[in-house]
């Protein structure tokens, strides 16, 4: 997503750009997803108002449907912290940055030595985490070729679905309430 200061036109454009660069590396597809949930912060301040790929629509994607459907993590500040949570689990490149937010919101810091999916557990519930329902994000394909038949050759492995999504999803209700700061 550009910012609205961006002029008229400035994402078709960009994804021009994109495409062309990557179909000049031999990249034929690409997947793409738009998260169509609303999110907001602890506080009730709407900071995601949920996204349906109207870029994608807009430039041909073929829409494939949703992708799985599951509970996420969603910090006080409307955060989704999914991956980053693995990432912590296993020690992962880049959980140190993700460490780094959860102390920032009031976490301990993890001990040397220590089980980091039971840390993890505690700082979750420590800065308020909430479980929300996710029916799962759509997802686009595009074909890249120089032309309409070389785009058209190129199988897809999913079903196209009519018609692209229009609305955002409802905003979901918290599977389970945060646990009170500690």
């Amino acid at each position: 997503m550009l910012l609205d200061a961006c002029p008229g036109n400035a994402e078709s454009w960009f994804l021009a750009r994109c495409f062309e660069a990557l179909l000049a590396d031999g990249v034929r597809g690409i997947v793409s997803f738009a998260d169509p949930v609303p999110r907001r912060t602890s506080s009730g301040v709407l900071v995601m108002p949920g996204h349906v790929g109207t870029i994608y629509a807009a430039s041909n994607a073929v829409y494939t449907g949703r992708a799985t459907a599951r509970t996420v993590k969603v910090l006080p500040d409307g955060t989704v912290f999914d991956r980053t949570a693995q990432k912590i689990r296993r020690q992962e490149q880049g959980h140190e940055y993700a460490v780094g937010q959860l102390v920032a919101l009031g976490a301990r810091r993890p001990q040397p030595g220590g089980d980091p999916a039971l840390w993890l557990r505690e700082a979750l519930t420590t800065v308020g985490a909430r479980n929300v329902h996710h029916r799962g994000a759509h997802r686009f394909v595009f074909r890249l070729g120089r032309t309409r038949r070389e785009r058209e050759e190129i199988e897809l492995g999913l079903p196209a679905v009519r018609p692209y999504p229009k609305h955002p999803d409802p905003e979901p209700a918290t599977a389970h309430p945060p646990l009170p700061r500690a």
